[in-house]
């Protein structure tokens, strides 16, 4: 079974790394609202797109959302 968009994301962190995709899990970390179950792209996409302030740009989850296909 596939692991959740969130724990993959939280193999990035690295607060000492100020790359994009590293910021974004580092500040999803503290994110206690965050669908930390979720697989679904349209799900995470929209939660991102209304409750994310700290993601400056929608790119940043796409260019880690593909990182996260590519895993397989």
């Amino acid at each position: 079974m596939r692991q959740s968009f969130y724990q993959f994301l939280m193999t990035q962190r690295n607060p000492e790394d100020f790359e994009p995709v590293a910021e974004f899990a580092n500040n999803a970390f503290y994110d206690q609202g965050f669908p930390k179950q979720e697989t679904h792209f349209e799900a995470l996409s929209k939660y991102l797109e209304e409750n994310a302030s700290y993601l400056p740009s929608m790119t940043v989850f796409d260019d880690a959302w593909a990182l996260y296909l590519a895993q397989d």
